[in-house]
């Protein structure tokens, strides 16, 4: 049977219509998400959202894709908080000072593209949530995964964060964070290390000690003073310069780290440039301080012995110790960045 042109005219103009009323009832719904979502943040201190199990099933696995905004996960675990290798409550907080940084550097606008609507910070519990675990396949912490807009599958559509992710605390977690979704986080903002009262309360106590301190210096009764206290500083410096212990402080470096293969092994070397913990630090500042003590007993201390043959043997002794050391850091160096480091000879020595 013929259809008439009246006929299909109408036809077109319902189906227009219906695309035009799912196309508005998406946005509006969408809309109400990313309303919500922001209303969730704005009532979280740091602007980190906790979602549970009914959370999860309404921004991610029943809104239809592609999602106007990104959810960066944090998945925390209570009862593992006293495992202190994990560093779970340090990654928490270097986290939540990520979110607060993003929120503070995306301030409030009615521009629906807006930064602050497109990327969003979350946290999931897993004694709170342990459907939405399975639903990402998480069996190991710490773990912090981003669900992009397109991302229909939990498990294998998501961007898990790796190890290296946030080896430098929130400012590798930021890096991750750009390099992935295209947003600028902006600059970490964190807190000062001492409060203006902590300030104040310093200041009336350095003046109180100045007078005491004053008498100390003049009668030369301090540890300034001290010839063994100023060596033993002396060690100290070079051994913290060379360990790279200040970087370890700032970027609050663990010591070690569980295997993900076996959690009752501990790592205490990880291998990738991107990383270094702690353990590797010491190890290395403590084979350049022997280099360095024999290196200080040969200058000032083996010059005064008249003995030739006792020169000669500490001297070789300490060459060779020296050498095994250089050679272990070089090792190190290798094994950790994949390049090698060899001996150069000119080509006339050929």
């Amino acid at each position: 049977m013929a259809i008439s042109g009246k006929m299909y005219h109408m036809i077109i103009l319902t189906a227009i219509s219906i695309l035009l009323v799912s196309t508005v009832t998406a946005a509006g719904s969408n809309s109400d998400l990313v309303s919500e979502l922001l209303s969730l943040q704005s009532q979280s201190k740091s602007g980190v959202i906790h979602l549970n199990d009914h959370l999860v099933s309404r921004f991610l696995t029943s809104t239809k894709t592609p999602r106007p905004y990104s959810l960066i996960i944090f998945f925390d675990a209570q009862q593992l908080h006293s495992k202190h290798e994990l560093h779970l409550q340090d990654l928490h907080n270097e986290f939540s000072l990520l979110s607060s940084s993003f929120v503070a550097n995306n301030k409030p606008s009615d521009n629906p593209s807006s930064a602050r609507s497109k990327l969003f910070f979350c946290e999931i519990e897993f004694k709170e949530s342990q459907s939405s675990f399975s639903l990402f396949g998480v069996n190991a912490l710490p773990h912090i995964r981003l669900v992009g807009p397109d991302a229909k599958s939990l498990k294998d559509d998501s961007i898990p964060m790796d190890q290296g992710d946030f080896s430098r605390m929130a400012e590798s977690m930021a890096e991750f964070v750009e390099s992935r979704t295209k947003i600028s986080v902006g600059p970490i903002q964190r807190p000062p290390f001492l409060s203006k009262r902590q300030i104040g309360l310093i200041t009336v106590a350095i003046l109180i000690w100045l007078p005491f301190m004053a008498k100390k210096i003049f009668a030369g009764e301090t540890l300034l003073h001290d010839r063994k206290i100023w060596l033993l500083g002396a060690v100290f410096i070079y051994f913290f310069s060379v360990s790279g212990a200040m970087h370890n402080i700032i970027r609050k470096m663990p010591m070690f780290l569980a295997d993900r293969n076996d959690p009752n092994k501990l790592v205490f070397f990880y291998q990738g440039s991107g990383m270094q913990l702690g353990a590797e630090g010491f190890a290395v500042g403590f084979l350049y301080t022997i280099v360095g003590l024999l290196l200080a007993l040969e200058t000032h201390v083996l010059v005064r012995v008249k003995n030739k043959t006792v020169q000669r043997l500490v001297m070789i002794l300490s060459l060779l110790i020296s050498f095994w050391a250089v050679n272990k850091v070089i090792y190190l160096d290798n094994w950790k960045t994949g390049y090698g480091v060899h001996a150069y000879w000119p080509s006339s020595w050929n």
